[in-house]
Parts: structure tokens; C-alpha cells; sequence
């Protein structure tokens, strides 16, 4: 990638965006992405991707990948990660803009610019930069229908109850590796 900065803008006249993994991790945008958002699309867009590189979703989405490459019946579970990714960063967009409905026609305009120029391009276009692969349909309406709902809400008993999970499965680990060492050295004594 040319350059040294975090943000790198290519020549394409065709709309694309993506965070590139690595260290440092970059952020790829088009000059065809850039053209069909404003100044304030496109500070969302920005936080949007940055908020794939903070987070590391690109591990989460590959992890997600290759178990369903493993096992085809996770293919669901891989589609499923990789939208809760990009809810994730849309949710992390909207926080910083403090605009919902901004992130939310931001993603519309993006989807539709993208969309527009891959109707043009008889080569598919890279998403989710590492990967290769887009997003199945139907995933930008739902984003938007989000992002125009009211924020998601952690109930406290949802977090209490998972934190209780986390421990006694710890326990169990722990417990599990205690009666191995038992067993071990009885087999080693006699």
C-alpha cells in the first residue's frame, strides 16, 4: 500500500471500502466511495472502519470462516459473525457521530454506491479485505432498520447470567485439570 499513513484513497472510479489487517492496519477507501458521500459520510465511514481494526474483526470473521469452511453446517454461524461485526461497527460509528440516522444513510448511500459500480465491473470486487467475500443480500436493510431503531440496551441480568457461566465453566476447567494431574500421578506410582 502506498504510503505511510492509516488511510490509503485508491484510483478506482468504482465505490469500495475495507480495513486491511496488519500492523499497523489501514484503511482502504476508493476515490468512487469517496465521490458518493459528503464530508460527514465520510467521517463515518472512517469511524465505522476504524472501529473493524480496533476491534479486530477481521479475526472474528476469519475464526467464523474457516469452521465453516471445516464444517459447512457453520456456515450460518460465519454469516451471523460477520453481520454482528458490521453491526458492531455501526454501533461504534453512531456513538462517535452521535447521529443515528446519519450512520444509518451512510450505510444506504455506501451499499447503493457499491452496488451501482459492481453492476459496471464484470470483476467482483474484494470485501472484508482479507477474505474476499461480500456480504449475502438483505444484510444493509437490517443494518439500517437498526441504526434507525433506538440503541441496543444490555440487560443486566443477560450479563449477570453470562458472567455466571464464564465462572463455573472455569471452575469446571479448573476442576477438570486437577482430577488429569490426580489420575496422572496415580499412573505414574504404580
Amino acid at each position: 500500500m502506498p504510503g505511510p499513513g492509516p488511510v490509503v484513497v485508491t484510483d478506482d472510479p468504482g465505490a469500495d471500502a475495507y480495513a486491511m489487517p496488519g500492523l499497523p492496519g489501514r484503511i482502504v477507501i476508493s476515490h468512487g466511495m469517496l465521490d458518493a458521500l459528503d464530508a460527514a459520510g465520510r467521517e463515518i465511514l472512517l469511524s465505522h472502519e476504524r472501529a473493524h481494526l480496533r476491534h479486530h474483526h477481521y479475526a472474528f470473521v476469519s475464526l467464523a470462516q474457516l469452521a465453516a469452511a471445516a464444517n459447512p453446517l457453520l456456515r450460518p454461524l460465519a454469516r451471523a459473525v460477520t453481520y454482528t461485526v458490521e453491526r458492531w461497527a455501526d454501533e461504534h460509528a453512531a456513538r462517535r457521530s452521535g447521529n443515528r440516522r446519519a450512520v444509518a444513510e451512510t450505510v444506504a448511500r455506501a451499499a447503493v454506491a457499491a452496488k451501482r459500480s459492481r453492476a459496471r465491473s464484470r470483476v467482483p470486487a474484494a470485501a472484508l479485505g482479507i477474505l474476499g467475500r461480500r456480504p449475502g443480500p438483505g444484510m444493509v436493510p437490517r443494518r439500517v432498520a437498526a441504526l434507525l431503531a433506538p440503541p441496543p440496551q444490555s440487560p443486566p441480568l443477560l450479563l449477570a447470567a453470562a458472567a455466571a457461566l464464564l465462572a463455573a465453566t472455569g471452575v469446571c476447567a479448573l476442576d477438570a485439570a486437577y482430577d488429569l494431574h490426580r489420575f496422572l500421578e496415580l499412573a505414574h506410582v504404580r
